[in-house]
């Protein structure tokens, strides 16, 4: 069950959400969270993609190792695990105007005193409404992309 959820509509194809959602760079762009790739195996995560992140959260330096379960035009699913656990996944639906982005998060608190920290610093950005501007600022990156190709 997520804990925190947000969709958007986009005049944009599944797959063009998908790249968004896949590609490091465009993750950079939409993610409320600054973090780089350390490890990345090919040019964007795809199903069975293992990589570790690192960002700063609360101005905790925070390192996950992350796992890609899928990343296909219906669903783009994930794991991360660090200070907490984070299970992510954006749903991708063909719709009247193009496609429509249902994301989801749950986070698993962790253990000791920065897992605590984090998780309550995760919390409070999902609460804000984190999740609703990063789907809001997927679905303008995937709408600009198609235009720029246009």
């Amino acid at each position: 069950m997520c804990q925190w959820t947000a969709t958007a509509k986009a005049n944009a194809t599944p797959d063009q959400l998908l790249e968004i959602l896949t590609h490091p760079e465009e993750i950079r762009r939409w993610s409320p969270v600054d973090f780089r790739v350390d490890d990345l195996a090919g040019r964007r995560l795809a199903a069975g993609t293992r990589t570790q992140v690192t960002g700063r959260l609360a101005g905790v330096s925070v390192t996950f190792d992350v796992e890609v379960h899928a990343a296909d035009a219906a669903r783009l699913e994930l794991s991360a695990d660090g200070p907490i656990g984070l299970d992510v996944r954006y749903d991708l639906a063909v719709s009247e105007a193009g496609a429509e982005l249902t994301a989801c998060v749950n986070v698993r608190r962790g253990g000791g005193f920065t897992g605590r920290v984090v998780a309550n610093a995760a919390a409070t950005l999902l609460s804000a409404g984190a999740l609703d501007g990063a789907t809001g600022r997927i679905v303008q990156a995937a709408e600009s992309e198609l235009y720029a190709a246009a």
